[in-house]
């Protein structure tokens, strides 16, 4: 019995980093690469000998969005490149630096779960185009059945309402895209550690809604900053308090020594006349008595500016917490509206490409012979985008944007006609 406990003891840990990392890899949904706007889940945990168990590091840990050039922003370790890798690799390679970075002896064990993936976008000769959530397995011909499938030869953007409602979506996503961009200008000036916002020349040349949207962004500033600003203050009084108070301590102490000194010699001078039988030996007690009550009150002085000290490290500890949890929250505050503003930048050519493909659609053209359809995925990788062919078995990725349109040998939109319904999708998004 006691060699299987001797094993169990010896192999308890090894199993316990196994079942981590099978969580690990079971969270996996999309073999490969981490895309860019995937919202994952950190999860960090270090084996603690002296207590048996492990221990989360929540601070280090938390939800965060890869931003558009494929990188990380995370506490402590400021920028980690994605570059190719996938949950694991990631996961492996951030558990290698912060063992690096703290000077650990071994590695903490780190685990990534993905939240998200960013939608895909179905655009064409499609009957709904327009986003879509993302799953895994996701190929073509799904993506396709998504979008409504062919488009009939009646346009459902044909009346006037359906384009004015369409046009309407674009000038919202134009108001969000400026809302974005001036929050982006926000959160840039907070983490620089800028006192002001120099919001003056664009609010000369801005439109009200976009001066209103300057102005807000910059009340959050100011109430922002003026937050930090009091509970730095609180703090910095805080120490300041207790510096004093060890001040008039430590005179106190000085108080306290010259009583003692005096009541010493008092003992010396009644020892002495109670050996030549001048004074009765019960009042050398009563001055041992009263050097014992101003020795107490020594170390009582002496433990009061130790918790003045303490004081002073716990507050000064908590104002240097104070600004590096701003900047954690500032940076991933910051990710997050740029991965937001790059997904309303695609939002909008999606819905611009939609609204003018719609308008230059010729409903009345008859085709002589059955359309044939073709599908074309348009890719971002690493900050660059490409255009492939695709078949129906063509495995999506998360970003994706499904191109469809419909070939035949016979058409009878004449250039003209086209050139014709282009031109007014062009004033129209104007």
């Amino acid at each position: 019995m006691r060699i299987l406990s001797a094993l169990a003891g010896r192999f308890a840990r090894p199993l316990m980093i196994a079942c981590i990392g099978l969580v690990s890899t079971a969270g996996a949904g999309v073999s490969g690469p981490l895309q860019p706007n995937t919202k994952i889940r950190l999860t960090i945990v270090q084996w603690m000998p002296t207590k048996g168990a492990y221990e989360q590091w929540g601070t280090l840990g938390g939800e965060f969005t890869i931003s558009d050039d494929g990188a990380l922003t995370l506490p402590l370790l400021g920028r980690v490149p994605i570059g190719k890798k996938d949950e694991a690799a990631l996961a492996s390679d951030i558990a290698r630096q912060l063992k690096d970075k703290i000077g650990l002896v071994d590695e903490p064990s780190a685990t990534i779960e993905i939240l998200g993936y960013p939608p895909i976008y179905v655009v064409g000769d499609v009957a709904k185009p327009g986003e879509y959530q993302f799953h895994t397995g996701l190929t073509v011909l799904q993506a396709f059945a998504m979008g409504g499938g062919e488009m009939r030869s009646t346009s459902t953007l044909q009346s006037s309402l359906d384009v004015t409602q369409l046009v309407g979506e674009l000038k919202e996503i134009d108001a969000s895209i400026v809302r974005a961009g001036v929050t982006i200008k926000r959160l840039e000036a907070e983490t620089a550690g800028e006192k002001t916002l120099q919001f003056q020349q664009e609010l000369s040349n801005a439109d009200p809604l976009t001066a209103s949207i300057y102005k807000q962004e910059e009340a959050i500033f100011l109430a922002r900053a003026n937050e930090v600003a009091r509970q730095s203050k609180s703090l910095s009084e805080l120490r300041d308090l207790l510096s004093e108070e060890i001040r008039v301590q430590q005179e106190k102490i000085k108080s306290t020594d010259a009583n003692i000194k005096s009541v010493q010699q008092q003992l010396d001078s009644t020892i002495a006349l109670i050996e030549r039988g001048a004074i009765v030996p019960a009042r050398q007690a009563e001055v041992e008595r009263t050097m014992r009550s101003y020795q107490n009150d020594k170390l009582d002085l002496a433990a009061s500016i130790m918790r003045a000290r303490q004081g002073i490290s716990q507050a000064t500890r908590n104002l240097e917490g104070l600004y590096d949890r701003r900047q954690t929250e500032v940076a991933s505050e910051l990710q997050s509206e740029r991965a937001n503003l790059t997904q309303l930048r695609l939002k909008r050519e999606t819905k611009q490409k939609l609204l003018m493909d719609s308008i230059a659609h010729d409903d009345g053209s008859q085709e002589s012979e059955q359309p044939l359809v073709v599908f074309k995925i348009v890719r971002l990788d690493t900050g660059k985008s490409s255009e492939m062919e695709a078949s129906e078995t063509t495995a999506m990725l998360p970003g994706d944007v499904l191109k469809v349109a419909r070939r035949s040998a016979a058409t009878s939109t004449t250039p003209s006609s086209a050139q014709t319904s282009m031109g007014a999708a062009a004033k129209i998004i104007q």
